[in-house]
Parts: C-alpha cells; structure tokens; sequence
C-alpha cells in the first residue's frame, strides 16, 4: 500500500528552516569539493558518481542532501516470507551492479487496513506507511561522510508496539539533522511485527521453529550485525553503536539488553516512553502457537504449511487464536501476552532483566524517559476541560478500580497546580513502568539517567500536552519537521538543541552532560534524579514519588 502522500520532491524540501542549511555547502558536480555559497545554490546531488559506498553483499549508491549522504532500504537481509517465515533472519544475497538506495525499504506486514481512518491521529503524527511486504529487512543511513573518522553511530527503533509501524513512520525519524548537527551516522530499519515476528511455534514444531517466537528481535540484531559490519564504510564506528527507541521501540532497546546474540552490538541505549523487564511467558506462547496451528486447521505434521499462508491471512488466523488465548494469560496471571518477545532462557534471557551484574548489560549507559501527559483524552474533545476531579475519579475506574478515589487524590495532591483533566492524563500516564525499568538497571554498574518530559505544544487550543511521541523529535532536532507534534518556531528549537545535544553527548561518551542542560546526575532508587525537560529544564528528586506510592 501506498501513501499519496509520499511526494519524494516534497520529502527532500520539507522543513529548511533549522536544519543548518548555512553549514551544508553545495557541492560541485563532481560532488567533490564545496562551491561559495551564494545563498541560494543547488542542495540535491544524485547521480552515478555521486554517494557510492561499499558494503559486504555489494555498492550502494544513495544521494546527498544538505551535505549529507543519505541511503535508502538498504537489504541487511533475505526476504522472510516462504520457507524463511517464522525462521532467523538470512543474509541478504548479494549483488554485482551498485544498487540504488534512494527509497525506503517495504514495511512489515501489519494490517493497514483503516490506517488512516482517524483524521486527527493522522494529521497530528502525519503517518508515512509505502509497500508492505515481508521482503522487509531494510535500513536507512545518514551520514555526513564517507571518511574514515569513526563517528558515533546512532540506530534508531520505531514505536507501534511489537505489531504495527515502520522506521519512518514519522517525519521526526529522519536522521539528517542530528547527523549534521552531531557528525554522527544515524540509522533506522524495519524487522518482522506481531504475528510473524513473534508466534511461539516451537512447543509444537520442534528445534525447526526453535527461533520462531524472537525472530522479530533476531532481525533488529540482524542489522545491528550489518553496522558492525559495513558502518565503517560509511564514516561510522562500530565501536561505539547507541540504540534508541520509543513506546515499542523502548521496549526493544530493553529486550535487546537480554538477548545473548546482542553482546557486543551495542554499547549505549535509550528506552524513551516504554520499557520491558521481561519477555512473555514461554508457557504461555508455546500455548499460543499450539492454537495458532488449530485455528489455521492444521494439524502438528502440517506446521509447514503455515509458511505458505498469505501474510494478511496468516495475521487473521493468528489474532483470532490470541483472543482464545485470553483465558490462558490470565490463568497464568500474565501482564504482557500476545505477540511479543518470549522469554524461551535460549534467544532471550527468562530472568527479569539488569538483575546480574555480570551480565554484558550492566556494562550499558542507559537513558530512560517518559512524557507527563503519554494520553490526553481532551486532545479533540475540549469539553472533558471542564470536568471535575469527583468525574476523573470515575473515568479511571476501569483502570484502578476501588483505587481510583485514592489515586486521583494522591495526584491532585502532588501537583495542585493541575486542572482536574490534567490530573486524568498524569495518572493514565504515571511513570510506573519507567521507575521500575530505572530501579533495576540502577543496581548494574553502568549508570542510568531519568527524565520527564514536559513541555506543552500551543496546538489544539493547549490540549495536546506533552503527549505520547512529542519528544523524539526533539532529541533528533527536528521540531521544524513536526509542526503538528510542535508548532514550528524558536520555542521548540531550543530546547530541542539542548535534548539533542545531549543526546549526541551520550552517544559518544556515555555521559549526557554537556549538551546545554542542567547537571543531569545518575539515577539513584534512593533520591529518583529525575531531569525535568520543558522550557526551564531542571533536575528535582522524583517529582512524584508520593503520587505513585497509591498505584495499585
């Protein structure tokens, strides 16, 4: 499926104001050596000379834009459909010409079906979705050089859960400004989702299908092979690979700290709103892929044919057997079901996570961080603004139960500066999971540095708030590339300097200090350091501490 948004002109003019055109100077034809800048000269090249670059299965040649070089679907692996479905990834086979990398890569298959249904949902994150296919192993790179000068090398892993998006889902995902701003490689990928990253078949298909409930996370270790691999062609340092992700993408950068297969891929990481301490249940997903097999009609000596099922067939077959697992997940009291990671202690670790202090793990910086307000229910219903604290207490009930009346109290006591709707988002949105995630990797050796991200786009009459996914693009200096996210202009750009620099501080020590903030110190359960980001940034000692403690 194709986006009629997705005007490749377009694409490569949108959002000059902020992006350092001052300091990208045009090139000659040659591509070469830098022209005078005049003000107002040529800042596409592309051509058969022009952004060549090595790599193990063949040349690539992509483009340069602003100075830097950017390549498109890049294959770091097989096509998974047929008989690699449900397999590790492959190696991609390679190639004799110098194949273009001048677009992106296919999404993973998802159901794409009403994608765009909600006009606000659409407009705010602005959705880039183009042909899925599960020929989908592809990942993107900015650079601002072919050289040999080893820069950091940032790799970033989209949101969606473990079942929908891709690694340019958002104009926010784009690597060249923080490449330039930086001089780091950035990197972005696509890997297998949901049902056909993550169905459990080994209980029923044997050391065949040993792989099949992690091969979502084996394709993102994959591509964090190929930039050990081929990085260095393209002016990066394997050396020294940051990984950084949101919602489900957070939750991957975590799920990649207990993967043996990861050790040594990676040496920093980023877990922006989401974190995970554990995989799903082996027992439970062995149960799963054992329903999956039945509701396709098969029985255990068919397993095979499973790998030849159209994928959007296939995803019907499998979420249908998930909601007949629902028993299942709750007899066994699970919090995390469906299609994600497994904890089998092979591919993924069956301990909860950061808890040895041996493990490579504890050798890894880590920055976690989450938004005040993850949800706004007022986003585009301006009349829950006036509702009460006695009406939240009831619209939380589904969540909190008896608790509810408490929690909304020990949050309106906290922060009495808060209007009754903003009390509602903070407490749908609490930093519960975060604190936990902080908690134990703060017992590793490697620090662990929190922050809260609070600053408020002027959008929707102020409603949005600091809502779920505004804050990436601020660690990539892009808010002029988000306007919905942000509304343009000088407000957000700079504090976005200040994040991305710190970011790309981190990236290339460990340390995030330096970039503009205040002294950001480690994270400690004791004291719960905590760096506020808004338009003041400050650092307090966990802000919320007493709200959190009525959470059941």
């Amino acid at each position: 499926m194709k986006s009629n948004r997705r005007n490749f002109i377009q694409k490569l003019g949108v959002g000059t104001a902020g992006m350092g055109l001052a300091g990208a100077l045009p090139l000659s034809s040659e591509a070469k050596t830098p022209l005078k800048d005049k003000g107002d000269e040529q800042v596409l090249f592309v051509g058969d000379n022009i952004a060549v670059a090595n790599t193990k299965y063949g040349k690539v040649r992509g483009y340069i834009l602003r100075g830097i070089h950017t390549y498109l679907g890049i294959p770091y692996g097989a096509d998974t459909s047929g008989e690699n479905r449900f397999m590790p990834p492959q190696k991609p086979k390679a190639w004799s010409d110098v194949k273009p990398a001048v677009w992106w890569g296919n999404t993973a298959p998802q159901i794409m079906e009403k994608r765009y249904a909600d006009a606000y949902s659409s407009f705010v994150d602005h959705w880039n979705y183009d042909d899925v296919s599960e020929d989908c192993l592809k990942l993107n790179v900015w650079t601002p050089a072919l050289d040999a000068k080893k820069r950091p090398v940032i790799v970033w892993l989209h949101g969606g859960g473990f079942v929908n998006g891709n690694g340019i889902e958002q104009d926010g995902y784009n690597g060249e400004n923080l490449s330039r701003m930086g001089d780091v490689v950035f990197c972005s990928l696509n890997h297998r989702l949901g049902t056909l990253g993550y169905t459990n078949l080994a209980g029923v298909g044997g050391e065949k299908f040993a792989a099949s409930g992690n091969v979502g996370m084996l394709d993102i270790v994959a591509a964090l092979e190929w930039v050990r691999d081929n990085i260095a062609n393209f002016g990066g340092d394997p050396g020294s690979v940051t990984i950084i992700g949101q919602s489900g993408g957070g939750a991957k950068v975590c799920a990649l700290t207990a993967m043996p297969s990861a050790k040594g891929l990676f040496h920093k990481a980023v877990a922006l709103s989401g974190s995970m301490l554990g995989g799903v249940s082996k027992e439970y997903s062995e149960k799963l892929g054992e329903l999956v097999l039945k509701e396709a009609g098969l029985a255990p000596n068919e397993i095979g044919k499973l790998q030849q099922i159209p994928w959007r067939e296939y995803i019907d077959i499998a979420n249908r057997a998930a909601t007949k697992a629902a028993d299942e997940a709750r007899r066994l009291g699970l919090t995390r079901a469906g299609f994600s990671p497994v904890a089998d202690g092979r591919f993924m670790m069956d301990k909860p996570f950061y808890a040895d202090n041996s493990h490579f793990s504890s050798e890894i910086p880590m920055i976690i961080c989450s938004t005040f307000n993850e949800s706004s229910p007022s986003r585009v219903d301006s009349s829950l603004e006036k509702v009460s604290l006695a009406d939240v207490k009831e619209k939380i009930k589904t969540r909190f139960g008896d608790k509810s009346s408490e929690v909304a109290d020990a949050y309106a006591k906290v922060f009495p500066d808060k209007k009754p709707i903003e009390i509602w988002s903070m407490v749908m949105s609490n930093r519960k999971n975060a604190i936990a995630a902080a908690d134990a990797k703060s017992k590793q050796k490697a620090p662990v540095y929190l922050a809260w991200f609070g600053w408020q786009p002027p959008l929707f009459d102020g409603r949005m708030r600091a809502f779920h996914c505004n804050d990436i693009c601020f660690w990539f200096n892009n808010t002029d590339l988000m306007l919905t996210h942000t509304g343009g202009g000088a407000r957000p750009r700079r504090l976005s300097e200040k994040m991305a620099k710190t970011f790309v501080n981190f990236a290339r020590t460990g340390n995030p200090n330096g970039g503009g903030l205040p002294t950001w110190p480690r994270y400690t359960s004791e004291n719960g350091e905590t760096m506020i980001l808004d338009d003041v940034c400050l650092v307090r000692n966990d802000p919320d501490r007493e709200a959190r403690k009525a959470l059941p």
